[in-house]
């Protein structure tokens, strides 16, 4: 398993994500005396191009600043409410354990060779996909979204490892279908540990999985590490043993940069997470 620790893509940065707003403010900026023309005062001296005599035209006129200053506001608080829909995530290592079981269902804890439910806590996601179009995002549909992760034991399903073989098994594995507004939900349990790993979760985004063009995106959820000591410390995860990496010692989510710690708030007698992200399909 400690093999499942090569990084690969990029991270993008929050300013990177802000940048493919900024085309917005802009546009509002270049626009901030409405009904105005802006000309530079007789008595002032205009450099740098038009750019800077507007500047010139606004700083001497009150209203315009007033104007200007509002709209500023105005886009701030636009960007700062499309933000979220539109956070570029860093992609991950798909890792040694996915097998593309193609089993379309929401609640993945079943293993569908023996009707064996998965034991451990109830934990449901919600995946949020938007795509990216120039310095905008919409809700992406039709994406399928795959998730496998090991169960409380730290066992991955129809894998073969030195310390297990689960061939034709397929517990804690499925993908989903965005609907119209780009979302996908799961329910599943709270991942395990094993030897190597931080406590994580595998996830595929798939924008044409059958066809030979489309997309992919592939990454990993990481979890907040006193909520894993919570969760872990009751059965069937305490037959385990405290585990031996935590997040700050593992390389794919010092990668990660932290980018992909899923919000997991208690929820009935389990847990539920909303996970968003924008994806770059153009």
């Amino acid at each position: 398993m400690d093999n499942d620790d090569l990084p690969v893509g990029k991270i993008l940065t929050r300013r990177e994500a802000l940048a493919l707003l900024g085309a917005i403010s802009a546009a509002a900026l270049a626009a901030c005396a409405p009904g105005q023309t802006p000309t530079a005062q007789p008595n002032a001296t205009a450099t740098g191009g038009p750019e800077a005599q507007t500047s010139v035209a606004i700083g001497n006129n009150p209203t315009a600043v007033a104007t200007a200053q509002q709209q500023a506001t105005n886009v701030a608080a636009a960007n700062a409410t499309a933000l979220p829909s539109c956070i570029v995530r860093p992609e991950l290592t798909e890792g040694p354990y996915f097998v593309d079981e193609k089993l379309n269902r929401s609640d993945i804890r079943t293993d569908t060779s023996n009707g064996a439910v998965s034991e451990g806590a109830p934990l449901t996601i919600a995946v949020l996909v938007s795509q990216i179009n120039g310095s905008g995002c919409a809700p992406l549909a039709n994406a399928q979204v795959d998730v496998w992760h090991c169960d409380a034991a730290g066992v991955y399903s129809d894998a073969s490892d030195p310390g297990f073989n689960t061939k034709g098994k397929t517990f804690l594995r499925g993908y989903q279908v965005t609907d119209a507004n780009g979302m996908a939900k799961f329910v599943t349990i709270y991942p395990g540990w094993y030897s190597g790993r931080a406590v994580h979760i595998h996830f595929k985004i798939r924008t044409n999985p059958s066809g030979a063009r489309g997309q992919e995106f592939t990454s990993q959820w990481f979890f907040d590490e006193a909520l894993t000591d919570q969760v872990h410390a009751q059965a069937p995860y305490a037959a385990k043993g405290r585990r031996t990496l935590l997040n700050d010692g593992d390389g794919i989510y010092r990668q990660s940069g932290g980018q992909t710690i899923l919000d997991v708030k208690p929820s009935g007698e389990g847990y539920a997470a909303t996970f968003t992200i924008g994806l770059q399909t153009s």
